[in-house]
């Protein structure tokens, strides 16, 4: 099957970068912070997450398998140096279908009525207590994650590993939670506290701080609104460690939402997982299998099994050996009993529960669902739930935005206000005076 990738909706038309697989290729770097932000800058339409947790908890794995990438994968804490890049894909599914059409996908790709949409996934060294002060791999891979949009925390719910990555008892797995929220919680507050001089000259705290903050994608007006739930005054900011504190606990929960990742399942047990979610309240707690989703992946790529992630099954389609057939055996009998292994779970529950997306797409011909080039459903574009019609017109161009009109709903063909709140796997045509 041959995809075209291309910037979605670029206005000059499309310029593909053609991949004969199933689907695009992994992107994966171990990179210089120069090279980072080469690579954001091209990819900078697309969702940033990152993978944090405490070392030797299957972190790499987890992100080979749901990228697709080599990257080095040992049973030892550290063994990520440093922080690898990669592609996954949220999934959702494409309107195609119902709509007895065949798409062509733009900024994503299409298996079997499934929209694949690209995301970027960091993966940085293991954290461990005190990584906010130095300690361990030191602060710098905290450094690497102010881009993203959401964390996914990766813990060893089989409580086989502590807290420091090395081998334990009966370790409860909720303490890496809250150690790694510790340290974030530290690591900004210290960034805070070193600026406090000259935020104490500034009387518009908020437009200061979203300033200080602007890395983290901080405006004035969420800085307000945290410092007035904590009780914080914002002109000529003079605040004291507890406050301090309290501001950057409010401001991560907000800025940097974390899913929990339950790895190891395979060496685990449902109680252990259902300990786990009951001592964190409030948290998104997913069970998986990081090891058994690599092993599907990698047979799969070597023709022993057909496997999609999203389809929560595999067919052993080659000739697997007497030891081959046991251990896909065992990873039937898994993914049957947890309903897959949870990898593609984490992805979309995060994309789509925890940070609220929603997908929407955008079209130029409302009756035949085409952009300009004639591709149909081109383009699956993520955003929050709550947008409105503008919101897509400026997530497209800032100047469909200011020129438009209204949207027209492609399925029904009536007309839409600029207010009209979006909904899931709307299609929308933006008229504009452009």
């Amino acid at each position: 099957m041959r995809f075209e990738l291309t910037h979605p909706l670029k206005e000059t038309g499309p310029e593909p970068v053609a991949f004969d697989q199933t689907l695009p290729p992994p992107l994966l770097f171990s990179y210089s912070p120069s090279i980072l932000i080469k690579l954001m800058q091209r990819y900078g339409d697309m969702m940033l997450i990152g993978m944090v947790g405490a070392p030797n908890k299957g972190k790499s794995t987890i992100f080979s398998a749901i990228t697709e990438s080599e990257v080095d994968i040992a049973d030892y804490p550290f063994t990520t140096i440093k922080p690898n890049l990669g592609v996954a894909y949220a999934t959702s599914e494409c309107p195609d279908k119902s709509l007895g059409i065949k798409c062509h996908p733009r900024n994503s790709a299409c298996i079997d009525g499934t929209r694949l949409i690209p995301l970027n996934v960091i993966d940085v060294a293991g954290l461990v207590p005190g990584a906010s002060l130095g300690k361990g791999m030191g602060s710098q891979f905290l450094n690497d994650l102010v881009n993203s949009e959401a964390l996914i925390q990766v813990v060893d719910v089989s409580g086989e590993t502590g807290v420091d990555g090395n081998p334990c008892s009966g370790c409860d797995p909720s303490e890496e939670v809250k150690m790694v929220y510790d340290e974030l919680v530290q690591w900004l507050s210290n960034i805070i506290k070193k600026h406090l001089g000259s935020l104490s000259r500034r009387k518009d705290g908020s437009a200061a701080l979203a300033e200080m903050l602007s890395g983290f994608g901080a405006n004035p007006e969420k800085i307000q609104e945290i410092a007035d739930s904590c009780g914080l005054p914002l002109s000529n900011i003079a605040w004291d460690e507890e406050a301090v504190t309290t501001f950057a606990e409010k401001f991560i929960i907000s800025n940097k939402p974390v899913l929990v990742a339950a790895n190891k399942l395979d060496k685990s047990n449902a109680g252990k997982l259902e300990a786990l979610i009951s001592k964190l309240p409030g948290h998104v707690v997913v069970g998986c299998s990081g090891a058994i989703e690599l092993a599907l992946k990698k047979a799969s790529k070597n023709g022993l099994i057909s496997y999609s992630t999203w389809k929560k099954t595999f067919e052993i389609i080659g000739k697997p050996s007497i030891e081959q057939n046991k251990a896909l055996s065992y990873m039937m009998n898994y993914v049957k009993e947890h309903n897959g292994t949870g990898i593609q779970e984490i992805i979309n529950k995060c994309v789509f529960g925890l940070l609220d997306n929603i997908v929407v797409y955008p079209v130029e011909n409302e009756n035949k669902y085409t952009d300009h080039f004639d591709n149909v459903l081109p383009d699956a574009i993520l955003l929050k739930k709550g947008s409105t019609a503008l919101d897509l017109a400026a997530s497209i161009h800032t100047d469909l935005s200011k020129h438009m009109l209204y949207a027209i709903d492609a399925r029904t063909k009536n007309r839409l206000s600029k207010e009209y709140v979006l909904q899931n796997n709307d299609i929308i045509k933006i008229v504009s005076t452009r």
